[in-house]
Order: C-alpha cells, then structure tokens, then sequence
C-alpha cells in the first residue's frame, strides 16, 4: 500500500498517563509500531519489598514483529529504566541523543544485554527514518537533564509532536537553548496531535531558570567555613557541573559518592558533558589530608532513599563520611511524591548532628525541570495542534493541563485525558478512542518480574501489620498426634511477655485437633483449615489482631 492510501494510525500509552513514572507510548501505522520511551516507576509505600515497576508489555510481546524501533526523549529512568526488561523480549533499535544513550549503555551492562548494534545515536535537530512510516525529527528542549528533546514523528497521516519532559529556560546552564523556531514552524507547518508533559500544569506563571540554582549556590560556597555536602539527582548533569564550578572558584577539591552519582559523572565527563579541572576530582580516602574549607562532596541521597549515601551519613553509618557540626548540607532537589517524609526523616538527622542544612522549601536550590503553565500554553500556541494529549502527570494534572488547552482554543472534544491501555485512532479529519489494550503495572522484586502480585503483596501487608503465627504439629501414620502443637510468633506479641495468651493459644489449638482426632479426619487441609479457623477467632476475639497463621504438619 502506497504512503498516499494510509489514513489512519493509532496511539496507545502503556504509562506515563494518570501517573508520574513508567513513560511508554505506542504508535502505530499499518503493520509498523514505534515504541516512545521505556522507563520505570519507583513503588509506592503500598508496594511492600518491590523494587520497581515497568509497563505491562504483553501487547508489545503479540507484536514483536511488527515493531520498528524505540526512541528516547531523554536520559532520566522514568524514561529509559525500563529498556532492559524491553529488550529482553524485542531486539530492535534504539535511537537517542548522545548522553541519553551514554546513560542506556550503562543500564544495559548493567544486565548484561549491551551490543552497540540497538544504539543509533541521533544530534538534536536531526532525523532518523524508522521502518517504512516513521521519520522522527529529535528537538531541543530544556529539562533537568541535559540532550533532551521532543520528537516530532512525520507519518504519512500527519505529524505528532511528543514533548513529554520540557521547559523553556531563555538562560541556560549549558547556552543550549530550546529549539522555539523549530516547534514554529511545525505548527505553521501543521500538527495532527500534541502530546505535552503535564507535570506542573497547576503551577502559575514560569518555572524558573536552572542559573538561579548556581547563584544561590555560588553564594552558599562563599560563605561556608567547613565541609560542603551537595545532594542532587545523579542524572541532573547541569546542576552538578555548577556545584563544580562554584567548589572550584572557592579552591575545594571536589569527591563523588553513591554509586548513580559515581557512575554518571564518569559517562558525562567521558561523553564530555561535564567540564572538571585536571586534579580537581579526589577520591573519598584523600579527604583525610584536606582542610575542611578544602572540601565539597557531590552525594547521592535527595530522595531520602534508606540505603543512599546521604541518608547513610545522617544515620551515621556511612563507611568514610561522619557528618559533624560545622558541616554544610544542601539537599538540591524537590521531594517526589511520596517521599516527603523519607526526606524530612532524613534532613531532622542531619540537624540532630550538627549540620547546617540547606534545602529547597527554605532556600533556591532547586528549580522543576518541567514547563509551568505560561511555558505550557507557549507550546501550545506554538505547536497549533488539532489534537491534544495531556500526558506525564496524575489525572488531576492532565485535567488542569486539558483546561489550559481550552483557554487557548483547542476545542474541548478534540482533547482526550487517558488510562493506560487507551487506544487513540486519528485520521486526516477525526480523532477518537476506539477500545484498550492489556496495560498496567509489572512489580519487578530482586530478579523476579511480574512474579509478585495482589495475593504476595497482600500477605506481605498483613506481616507487616499483624505479624505471623507458626503452628507446628506432628502427627503419625494414622493422623494422631504425637508432638505440639508449639506455637512460634513473629512481628506479633513478645512471648516472654505474653505467656499466658500464647498458653491459651495453644489449648485451642489442642482443642480443634482433638475434635477432628474424634471425628477420624486425618486430611491435612482440612486439620490445617480447622487450626486456622479455631486460633484465628480466637486471637481477634482477645486483642483485635489478624496475624498470618501458618500452620505446619509433619509426619513421622
């Protein structure tokens, strides 16, 4: 079929949509797909011992074969963190700009799947032809990372603008500004749909520039005396470069801890993204023989994450670093949701040990990475859409982002806010949803993927609020019983305290055994059943707890 009979393709969000995290976008034409993006989530408290969640990729596994190649807007894991586990399943290209895929290279050693053949590496302002249908234009656009782009993917249908993480700062760290006269003429040009990032649609006015971060820093380094300790995103190359500019105008020697930070600033400055003086960088063991006012430390931990090594050193346990008063902290970075309290837990303990703390809700060190709603109404404007996809945000963002759209005359029924799942179809004159495919979340626990689920999670839920109880009973060949029961608690009652609840415990115990004994039942489900349902009661009838029960038969 020839390009000028395709009038139809389809757009579907496996994430990335009603939520912050696991960013993937589908795109199909005929018998082509094009995958945008393939990052992660980090688990919410609910999601007890998971490490991770990725898409549900089971629609992409049904058709490997029609896909033609993944592109990457920019380097950050809720966009790229899910590559691996992709891969694994989909050998296929993936084309990014160069510190996006210097970032991907390292994920992918990481699980031993790197060949240089999957990474095609595409300048900002350059295009890549992908399969028959796809001719993807990489655009510059400022963000918290540096090489981000928007895409603007070409089709024979029309073209799709996809700016997913995006401001516009006219002062940029690295001069690079974003491409405004490109996403111009586009819209003059003509655009079927834009997909914009929605994460501080309910911000006012503008977000403000990344050099007003290295002002307020440049004023912190002068007026240290001791120990300088910055935490940041390890991703955020930018911003560490201007804690490297400010240690090395103030004669600090400059060392990296935690592993993200060790390993990004290594691929940035090799990539040579991040400009660092002969001799400037020392390695932890040499600060012993520096001055404190010689000193500035570049740390992982902005997060509050438990094992990260800022929040080892608030704990006092980190191997090499004990902070102490006379100390300098900065925290350069906002809480993602949910982890306020692991942050503020974090910075208490930095206080309780005698540090001076710097952090954002009290001072400029940080700015959002992301468009305010002026910048969002600009592309907008600039972009001219016939259609709009909020996306990068929770339901209520992508509303306030849908509302804005509005203001600036996109009408409302050519607006859609999506599920994960949704499918998109627009043609030359119409754009709908037709229906869903399979999506949602696959929690990833150590190396297990998609093998912990509702049941593990709830049983996990109930552990660690009510704790469990073993039931151990040994029975012989003819279902008496000749030991226990002995009842073993965990995350429950103390049993040197609580003699006497446990001595009853087990007298119900020995009581529903003993029943079943006289009624000759001898299957274990049901004895193990019976034991549930007696010490079950009967715990919840004297202190209100559900503790598991697990109850354990031996035969002997």
């Amino acid at each position: 079929m020839s390009n000028n009979q395709i009038d139809k393709l389809s757009c579907i969000p496996l994430g990335g949509v009603s939520e912050i995290g696991k960013n993937m976008m589908v795109v199909e034409i005929e018998d082509e797909i094009l995958i945008i993006d393939a990052g992660i989530m980090f688990p919410e408290d609910d999601l007890l011992g998971i490490d991770l969640v990725i898409p549900d990729m089971t629609y992409l596994k049904k058709n490997r074969d029609r896909i033609k190649g993944i592109v990457l807007t920019h380097g950050h894991l809720d966009h790229i963190g899910a590559l691996p586990y992709l891969l694994k399943e989909i050998n296929v290209p993936v084309y990014g700009t160069k510190l996006t895929l210097g970032l991907v290279r390292g994920n992918l050693e990481e699980h031993g799947l790197l060949k240089d053949s999957y990474l095609k590496h595409v300048y900002p302002g350059h295009t890549a032809q992908i399969g028959e249908h796809f001719n993807v234009e990489f655009i510059r656009v400022n963000h918290s990372i540096a090489d981000a782009c928007a895409l603007a993917v070409h089709t024979p249908v029309g073209t799709l603008v996809y700016a997913s993480d995006f401001k516009f700062d006219q002062t940029p760290v690295n001069d690079q500004m974003a491409d405004i006269h490109r996403l111009a003429e586009l819209g003059q040009e003509g655009v079927l749909a834009l997909f914009s990032d929605s994460t501080n649609a309910e911000r006012e006015g503008y977000t403000m520039s990344e050099k007003v971060v290295g002002e307020t820093i440049d004023e912190i380094f002068s007026d240290a005396d001791g120990r300088i300790i910055v935490a940041s995103f390890a991703s955020n190359i930018d911003r560490i470069q201007q804690f490297i500019d400010s240690a090395f105008n103030q004669n600090r020697k400059v060392a990296v801890t935690g592993r993200s930070m060790i390993n990004n600033v290594e691929i940035a400055s090799e990539l040579g993204y991040l400009d660092i003086p002969d001799g400037m960088l020392v390695d932890l063991d040499e600060l012993k023989d520096l001055r404190d006012d010689q000193i500035a430390l570049i740390t992982t931990g902005s997060q509050g994450e438990p094992m990260a090594a800022l929040t080892r050193m608030s704990r006092g346990d980190h191997r090499q670093i004990n902070i102490k008063s006379g100390d300098t902290v900065v925290v350069s970075a906002t809480a993602i949701p949910g982890n306020e309290k692991s942050v503020g837990k974090t910075i208490n303990k930095l206080f309780k040990r005698g540090a001076d703390v710097i952090y954002e809700s009290v001072s400029g060190v940080h700015v959002s990475g992301h468009a305010s709603q002026e910048e969002l109404k600009l592309m907008l404007n600039l972009v001219q859409p016939e259609y709009f996809i909020p996306v990068h945000g929770e339901y209520r963002h992508m509303h306030c982002h849908a509302k804005l759209a509005r203001e600036v005359g996109i009408p409302e029924e050519n607006i859609f806010i999506n599920e994960p799942g949704n499918v998109m179809e627009f043609s030359n004159n119409d754009g709908q949803t037709t229906g869903s495919v399979t999506a949602g979340r696959v929690l990833v626990d150590g190396l297990g993927v998609g093998d912990v689920g509702n049941i593990v999670l709830r049983d996990r839920r109930l552990l660690s609020q009510d704790g469990v109880l073993i039931v151990v009973v040994t029975i012989d060949d003819r279902g008496q019983i000749v030991a226990g029961p002995d009842i073993i608690s965990r995350g429950f009652v103390y049993i040197r305290e609580s003699g006497e609840l446990i001595s009853a415990a087990t007298r119900r115990v020995e009581k529903a055994l003993s029943k079943c004994e006289q009624n000759n039942v001898t299957e274990w489900s049901i004895l193990k059943s019976e034991i549930k349902d007696a010490l079950g009661s009967f715990i919840y009838h004297k202190i209100e707890r559900r503790p598991m029960i697990l109850p354990i038969i031996m035969e002997v």
